[in-house]
């Protein structure tokens, strides 16, 4: 039995939900946000609760029954609030600027690494050293933080690179004499 699966997923004012022909979509103040579902898991929608559950008792039925419900759960949030993730830079002279639709990175190369910012994904610099990504599509803004952050990870000795807000990166002892 899942523990996710369970819960209902609450839909908050301002926010429509709708399930034809295996698509789930959800239109709230941020946008609409939608997804192909597995014929396995069935949608259950009251008045402001979407309630999932496994269609028969396989084992992939049950698999995607909690994984049904947190992409469902995060369709609603996004489209009602958005997802937030900040990306801190370490390191003397790295530096971010965003300049129309594009993320300037000056990070130690010999060259500035120029990011385009996708659709639907909005990026501040309220400082140099800090990158404040936002957006409704919880996926997307993970996968543009992992893009950006790959240019240059940090690196363990002098800690040196981008990282997440909050990310505890392992120092090791460098070289002794």
């Amino acid at each position: 039995m899942s523990r996710v699966g369970k819960n209902p997923v609450d839909v908050p004012e301002g926010v429509t939900v709708s399930h034809e022909n295996n698509i789930f979509t959800a239109k709230g103040k941020l946008g609409e946000l939608s997804f192909v579902t597995v014929s396995d898991v069935e949608m259950i929608m009251d008045d402001s609760l979407v309630r999932v559950k496994p269609r028969n008792n396989t084992k992939r039925a049950h698999k995607m029954w909690g994984t049904t419900r947190s992409l469902i759960n995060n369709l609603v949030i996004g489209v009602s609030e958005g997802f937030r993730t900040e990306l801190e830079i370490q390191g003397v002279g790295y530096k971010a600027q965003i300049q129309g639709k594009t993320l300037n990175l000056a990070l130690g190369y010999s060259h500035e690494i120029n990011f385009v910012v996708p659709e639907g994904i909005e990026i501040k610099t309220p400082s140099p050293t800090v990158i404040e990504i936002s957006g409704a599509d919880k996926q997307k803004i993970g996968q543009v933080a992992s893009e950006i952050r790959g240019f240059r990870p940090p690196e363990p000795y002098k800690g040196k690179g981008i990282r997440y807000r909050g990310e505890h990166v392992l120092r090791k002892e460098g070289k002794k004499k």
